[in-house]
């Protein structure tokens, strides 16, 4: 496999992350002091807060859904990649993005 399409693809993703979160620093401090009120102020900084403790929650339990399939797929013995292998990292994938949407419903 060839590895070296990955290096600008990362390095586009950085760039990418890097220029959004330079963006989101100065619409948030423009916010600040051009006076908007402090509820506004407040209600954007609570809602980032709680949009980024439900991404960390999304992502983990996807992740904790995938390593379920990775194991359940070692635990089969499947050493060769086929359809069924990807029905199941599929799957897992689906249901631990179910799992988030039904916790996300129940905490917000």
């Amino acid at each position: 496999m060839n590895f070296d399409i990955l290096i600008p693809i990362t390095l586009f993703v950085c760039i990418t992350y890097a220029i959004k979160a330079v963006v989101d620093a100065r619409v948030r401090r423009q916010m600040v002091t051009v006076g908007g009120s402090e509820e506004l102020v407040r209600s954007v900084l609570q809602g980032d807060e709680l949009r980024r403790r439900h991404a960390s929650l999304h992502w983990g339990i996807v992740l904790v859904a995938l390593a379920t399939g990775f194991g359940l797929i070692q635990a089969f013995g499947w050493q060769d990649l086929n359809p069924g292998m990807v029905a199941v990292l599929a799957g897992a994938t689906g249901l631990g993005n179910l799992v988030f949407y039904a916790i996300a419903r129940k905490l917000g």
